[in-house]
């Protein structure tokens, strides 16, 4: 039996479907049946695979990092127990070449933020703080005359400014008194409510002692960090408005609810946020995870200062990076229904907090 061919013109094979048997038809539909499973099969093998190389290649990333870390922690900390055994005045260039080492690790860790888990940056920043605390311990025992003495002398220097707190009962609370037990926290505001919280950093004091900074269960306050801080965590936040200087490294947020941010930094990873406003300056894409109902808009801050605070922090320039968000948790090539930029007619102006306590 001589095989039936089907013409090339649609015209033409509408007319030979319609002459077709119900057999030939039938086989026809079924043909044309398998080959669109085939094709949406073939497409979901696609997106498994584009899926699959971006946690693999996230992953690898991520080992490859901590490798890295791990090796350079290791050498500075030999050399560091080396010195700690022999000291001498003489080995001072050698202290100077390991600080270097340890501000490369930390510029290593800023550049890898926004790939790393909460976790193992939260780590690798308490382990850098360690090894900088290890460092100036040594270098007390090669440089008895060393100007800064923080385990001997725990004067005003430990808080350089008052910390306001206008509750219903308007006191100042101690900073102190809010730090926290973990032991990766160096300071921070935690477990108040209905607060104006104020903290004031020098610029001196964030190069030397690079200090980082928590904000954590905190609910209806408002806060105002001014000055140069070398990173920010902030943890569960309910309807507060956070102000920030310049961040020098990273910004984490995670759990919060009904907050205004106005942020400055080199990294920001945003992660279970609802429905929050993100007023920012960045270096770096934002990145947002397990979040919906955040918006974003340019940083609009205002201090005494501020100007030389970004300058020293390297985000004197607006890079239009605010607008560029990146949702891990959407992969499609079309916008993430999670974030959007916010209505130029809904944003609020430029924000003083040189007095904060009167901001509305």
């Amino acid at each position: 039996m001589e095989e039936s061919k089907v013409p090339s013109d649609p015209s033409l094979q509408a007319t030979v479907v319609a002459t077709a048997s119900p057999a030939e038809t039938l086989d026809r539909k079924h043909a044309l049946m398998m080959e669109r499973l085939s094709n949406r099969h073939q497409a979901r093998l696609a997106e498994k695979s584009q899926l699959n190389s971006i946690t693999n290649a996230s992953f690898e990333s991520t080992q490859s990092f901590l490798t890295q870390f791990s090796q350079s922690k290791l050498s500075i900390d030999s050399q560091l127990s080396r010195i700690r055994q022999e000291p001498d005045p003489a080995l001072k260039p050698l202290l100077d070449t390991i600080s270097l080492e340890i501000s490369t690790l930390e510029k290593l860790v800023a550049e890898s933020s926004y790939f790393l888990p909460p976790y193992e940056l939260r780590a690798c920043l308490n382990t850098v703080d360690q090894l900088k605390q290890t460092l100036d311990d040594v270098s007390s025992l090669v440089l008895p005359r060393k100007k800064f003495s923080f385990k001997n002398k725990p004067t005003s220097k430990t808080v350089d400014s008052p910390v306001v707190c206008e509750t219903e009962k308007m006191q100042n609370i101690d900073l102190e008194k809010l730090r926290f037990s973990d032991s990766w926290v160096a300071q921070g505001f935690k477990g108040i409510a209905k607060g104006t919280l104020v903290k004031k950093f020098i610029t001196e004091e964030s190069r030397g002692k690079n200090e980082e900074f928590t904000l954590s269960d905190l609910r209806e306050c408002k806060v105002g960090l001014m000055g140069c801080l070398r990173s920010l965590f902030v943890d569960k936040l309910m309807n507060c408005n956070v102000y920030v200087g310049a961040v020098m490294g990273s910004v984490l947020i995670e759990g919060v609810e009904g907050c205004v941010f106005v942020l400055a930094s080199h990294q920001i990873r945003i992660h279970d946020a609802k429905n929050c406003d993100f007023y920012l300056r960045v270096r770096s894409r934002p990145i947002i995870e397990d979040s919906h109902g955040v918006r974003f808009a340019p940083y609009c801050l205002n201090y005494e200062g501020i100007e030389a605070d970004l300058k020293e922090a390297n985000l004197g320039e607006e890079t239009g990076n605010w607008m560029k968000v990146d949702d891990f948790r959407w992969l499609r090539a079309v916008q993430s229904p999670n974030w959007s930029i916010l209505p130029e007619n809904e944003r609020t102006g430029v924000v003083d907090v040189s007095n904060l306590g009167h901001l509305e």
